[in-house]
């Protein structure tokens, strides 16, 4: 209790400096690292590298082509996960039938890691754009499934025999109840789809065919050992997570203030 009133007394201002002090203090390493001689700066660059890298790649068009190319990739694996995992979530959430029967199976396949499900979609999808998406919806398809489940099966009994009395049609019952209950859990569902979908782009650059995108552009570093296009692409990662996060939380609070962000 005495942390939560220490907290509420920090001035947002303050909040963010203690947000940036970590990234600060990162970098501050990074450059002492690499200019120590105790690190190779073939395996770290130092930052004015990877700065001049960056004004390089930007100056070209790659960095921004190669970012353009991973944020549609993320959000269109995003849209399709979020409204098959929404339907998908409503539905297991809402139908006893649907849930005795594809509920198990599902506990069941979530547990397996998403990164062995690459082999069997690049056989199904093949290696192009179609698998990358495939594997980034299906990313961002399980947290909101299980957020939508779990929301709209903490709807009160008392607001759905409201909803009996008057008579509601089983439509009018999802809009005006469950979906109102459940919207908390709905937005944190797509919080996190939109997290793991980004990190799913990642990982199909990366696994999959190699082209264009970040994953990519890093690997390209990779191979012709150039660690200042490495961690570019790394840096580049972090910031894109960042604001996708940010953004999300944005939302999250517009549609729910009384959740502090």
């Amino acid at each position: 209790m005495a942390l939560d009133i220490v907290n509420s007394e920090v001035s947002p201002s303050r909040r963010r400096l203690r947000g940036v002090a970590l990234p600060l203090g990162l970098l501050v390493v990074w450059e002492l690292f690499s200019h120590s001689g105790l690190v190779n700066p073939q395996f770290l660059s130092p930052l004015e590298k990877v700065t001049a890298t960056a004004v390089r790649e930007l100056a070209s068009g790659e960095l921004a082509f190669d970012l353009l190319v991973s944020l549609r990739r993320d959000l269109t694996g995003f849209a399709i996960g979020t409204v098959l995992g929404g339907t998908i979530g409503i539905l297991l959430g809402l139908s006893s039938i649907a849930d005795r029967i594809f509920t198990t199976w599902f506990n069941g396949l979530k547990q397996i890691a998403l990164l062995a499900w690459i082999p069997l979609i690049s056989i199904w999808f093949g290696f192009d754009e179609a698998a990358k998406i495939v594997f980034i919806a299906l990313a961002a398809s399980i947290p909101v499934i299980l957020n939508i489940v779990e929301g709209v099966r903490s709807t009160s009994r008392k607001d759905i025999e409201v909803g009996e009395i008057f008579q509601f049609s089983r439509w009018q019952l999802i809009r005006l109840i469950y979906l109102p209950s459940a919207l908390p859990s709905i937005l944190t569902g797509i919080h996190l789809a939109l997290i793991y979908s980004w990190l799913a782009t990642i990982g199909a650059e990366y696994f999959m065919a190699i082209g264009p995108g970040i994953g990519g552009l890093i690997i390209a570093g990779r191979e012709r050992f150039e660690m200042d296009m490495v961690m570019l692409g790394i840096v580049v990662l972090g910031v894109v997570g960042f604001t996708l996060d940010r953004l999300a939380s944005s939302l999250e609070h517009r549609f729910i203030p009384w959740r502090s962000v």
